[in-house]
């Protein structure tokens, strides 16, 4: 909602806001995405040109660390043309990214342009800011979604002895400005159109939206190349009623205030497969411990342990990878789900020896392949 909406008027990411993303806790975590991107594209030859196309920026944090990782391996991308294309509704939130990635040097675009708005990074790279993922240009893209589809509006199902019925949210007569949950007294369009017949559970969140933008991104992935990274609290397909708010880093009535608090539900990762129709191969979800642990957090925490002078920052560092790793904390919560194209991902001919190479590189992040 433009003049209503949580995102619009205030988008409270960090440590003065309503919750804490990964990047906000440490550097570490986006380096280790940047690394991943630069490893599948050099697991795909070397493409000359790939656009980093991220989902909800938030801050712009996440971006910003990637960027570093690229500008560090500067000699290894010099050959390559990368541009960054973010997906932001948020004029608050695009303001801040800006100041974060170009230091506030940006110019807004002509009207009939698809990017509202355009700089270059600190670091000498084009980005462009977009409302859409349908304005982003086509091309090969690697995708991120980080904290992303969470964030979006889910349907809510129950199942009664009357068969599905869809949980909706009305004026409470009892008390004045209140709002309540009820059940649809017969069967609506959403209910018909997002249960899966097969479905066993008895209260269910679905996504459309999520699955029109996995759709998008699959269709572009087998079209042009590239992947997609979505990094998210989430299930297999196992959960039930996970809707929530979160106002100043505690738990908040979704009902109680609409537009001041983060509302989240849980991503159904196995609805998102699904949504691929097979159009991509997809790995995952695993664990953000598992994930980050494969990419080799463990020897990047001991290199900054060594390079740093001080006992606070020490101690900042071993903090901060307590938070993204401790299962109890945000290591489970968290999980890492993947789009490749399918040749990615060709098996091996059973026919080669048993000691011959396998003809790709393993997909980093996900360690031993489970293909889907």
């Amino acid at each position: 909602s433009p003049p209503q909406g949580y995102y619009t008027r205030r988008g409270g990411i960090g440590e003065s806001g309503d919750f804490v993303t990964s990047p906000e806790i440490s550097q570490v975590f986006g380096e280790l995405i940047g690394i991943w991107y630069i490893s599948e594209w050099i697991a795909t030859g070397k493409p000359k040109a790939f656009q980093l196309v991220e989902l909800g920026p938030g801050r712009g944090t996440l971006t910003d660390d990637i960027l570093r990782v690229f500008n560090q391996l500067a000699s290894l991308l010099s050959k390559c043309d990368v541009s960054v294309h973010l997906v932001e509704v948020s004029p608050k939130l695009s303001e801040i990214q800006a100041l974060m990635l170009t230091g506030g040097k940006v110019q807004s675009n002509p009207e009939d342009k698809s990017a509202y708005m355009k700089g270059i990074s600190k670091t000498g790279i084009p980005i462009f800011w977009y409302r859409d993922i349908q304005d982003v240009p086509p091309g090969y893209s690697f995708y991120l979604a980080h904290e992303f589809f969470d964030a979006l509006p889910i349907h809510k199902f129950q199942r009664t002895e009357k068969g599905w019925r869809e949980v909706l949210v009305d004026i409470d007569p009892e008390v004045p400005d209140q709002l309540r949950f009820v059940l649809s007294p017969s069967s609506t369009p959403a209910t018909e159109n997002f249960i899966q017949p097969e479905e066993t559970r008895d209260h269910v969140e679905v996504c459309p939206e999520a699955g029109v933008i996995i759709q998008r991104l699959a269709c572009r992935i087998e079209k042009d190349g590239g992947a997609a990274l979505v990094a998210d609290y989430g299930h297999d397909g196992t959960k039930t009623d996970t809707f929530r708010g979160f106002q100043n880093h505690k738990l908040h009535d979704v009902l109680r205030a609409p537009g001041t608090a983060d509302l989240t539900a849980d991503v159904d990762f196995s609805y998102l497969r699904k949504m691929t129709q097979g159009r991509t191969a997809t790995l995952g979800p695993i664990k953000q411990w598992e994930f980050l642990k494969n990419m080799g957090i463990d020897l990047r925490l001991q290199v900054l342990l060594q390079n740093s002078r001080d006992t606070a920052t020490h101690e900042q560092l071993l903090h901060s990878y307590d938070m993204l790793m401790n299962p109890k904390k945000m290591g489970d919560c968290f999980n890492f789900f993947a789009l490749l194209p399918h040749h990615r991902l060709v098996r091996p001919d059973k026919k080669q020896k048993p000691e011959s190479k396998s003809p790709l590189p393993p997909v980093a992040g996900f360690g031993e392949l489970l293909l889907k």
